[in-house]
């Protein structure tokens, strides 16, 4: 059964209030006040002078008390990538980091195409590919995160503003410690296309997200075996607060046990948003050995996850 060994995470120390992030990219006041009085969204975390691999190397730092020792076990390094394009060819800074911490030796590649629910992806990956490796000890680490480099990637219309986080998370095959159980995804292609530009296909994305987000829910718990009522916490994607409050009520789950903290704080980290969300939870103690969680992602092209994971 897939576990998450480990997991760290790397805020940059940078806020910017929504309304400059809204002056840099042309968000006029009325969408301003959507996103603060509505969707709850206040200042995001931003690196403006970092890269990429700046960005990945904080969230490998904050994980080397987990690594350090045990390089030659990971077999895998996958970068979940929501953007289909990072950084301007020839550049790669995920072979840069593999050869900066000991794990040249590792396969190397980028999961794409689940856009921000991509991180999901990545882990159920992961443990498929573990499972057919000898090496009991055998590892692969997921990283996530991405920057905002164009105003596509800084905002989701009428949704979500990006924010600069980063995560990265040891996978084992099997593990005593978040243990997977289930893995459900809903993909919905009929709403791939520019939001931004296209006001009828944002509207019937916008109207559909809470039902086809709750399917995904509901195929993850039927897969594990679960009723709702016995999961403790849902860690979700960091969209906004009003978009929960609605798939809250349409699955009958109260809205105070989502992790909803780091949507006004830290802003949508891309496919970093469920291990971000997952550091919170277990630093401030809100899961106990044994609870059951569910991690649910969206992203835009549509693609809906939701994965059941035991304390």
């Amino acid at each position: 059964m897939t576990a998450l060994e480990a997991v760290a995470v790397h805020l940059p120390p940078h806020t910017a209030p929504i309304e400059a992030v809204g002056e840099r990219i042309g968000l006029t006041p009325r969408q301003l006040r959507l996103f603060r009085r509505f969707h709850g969204l206040d200042q995001v975390r931003l690196d403006p002078d970092g890269t990429l691999l700046d960005l990945l190397d904080g969230a490998l730092q904050a994980l080397l008390p987990d690594l350090r020792g045990r390089e030659q076990h990971v077999r895998f390094v996958l970068h979940a990538r929501s953007m289909p394009v990072a950084v301007p060819y020839p550049l790669n800074p995920l072979h840069q980091l593999t050869a900066r911490y000991g794990l040249a030796h590792a396969n190397a590649f980028t999961v794409t195409h689940h856009a921000c629910a991509v991180g999901l992806l990545a882990v159920d990956l992961a443990g498929r590919l573990l499972a057919s490796e000898p090496d009991p000890e055998a590892l692969a680490l997921v990283l996530t995160g991405e920057k905002t480099f164009t105003r596509d990637a800084q905002l989701v219309p009428e949704t979500a503003i990006f924010g600069e986080g980063a995560a990265a998370c040891l996978v084992r095959a099997e593990g005593g410690r978040d243990r997977v159980a289930s893995y459900a995804v809903r993909q919905r292609p009929e709403f791939d296309g520019r939001l931004a530009e296209n006001p009828d296909l944002l509207s019937r994305y916008q109207r559909e997200y809470p039902e086809v987000m709750a399917e995904a829910i509901q195929a993850a718990l039927d897969q594990a075996g679960l009723d709702l009522s016995e999961v403790a916490l849902i860690l979700p994607h960091n969209v906004n607060q009003v978009s929960w409050r609605a798939i809250c009520r349409r699955i009958g789950y109260p809205v105070d046990k989502v992790v909803l903290d780091n949507v006004p704080s830290v802003g949508h980290s891309f496919a970093a948003d469920a291990f971000i969300n997952l550091h919170t939870a277990t630093t401030r103690g809100l899961l106990s050995h044994g609870d059951r969680y569910l991690i649910a992602a969206a992203g835009i092209g549509a693609t809906f996850s939701a994965m059941v994971v035991t304390h």
